[in-house]
């Protein structure tokens, strides 16, 4: 069995990689768009899904701030800037 689907399982407290996640919500998209699941599988399918869904933005968020600190100066060394509130996502006009 997957490492993603063991982890969605209960069986481990750490949450499955980013890579691992992006394939159990392929598969459960796959599975939910057969139209052959009970309504309680279904749900149960929907809430992993956002779950995961949640986890794998957290992740991009972070790496994209992680790109942003790193530039480069002229000189080609990296350059730790620092983070603006636009960085954090804080925009309240989107919400």
């Amino acid at each position: 069995m997957p490492k993603a689907v063991q982890a969605s399982q209960g069986g481990d407290a750490r949450p499955p990689s980013f890579e691992d996640a992006i394939q159990r919500l392929e598969a459960i998209v796959e599975s939910m768009e057969t139209g052959e699941l009970p309504l309680e599988s279904l749900l149960q399918r929907f809430e992993e899904g956002s779950r995961l869904l949640r986890s794998c933005q957290e992740r991009l968020a972070d790496a994209e701030l992680k790109i942003q600190r790193l530039e480069k100066d002229l000189s080609g060394e990296p350059v730790a800037r620092p983070i603006e509130a636009d960085d954090l996502g804080t925009d309240t006009a989107t919400t």
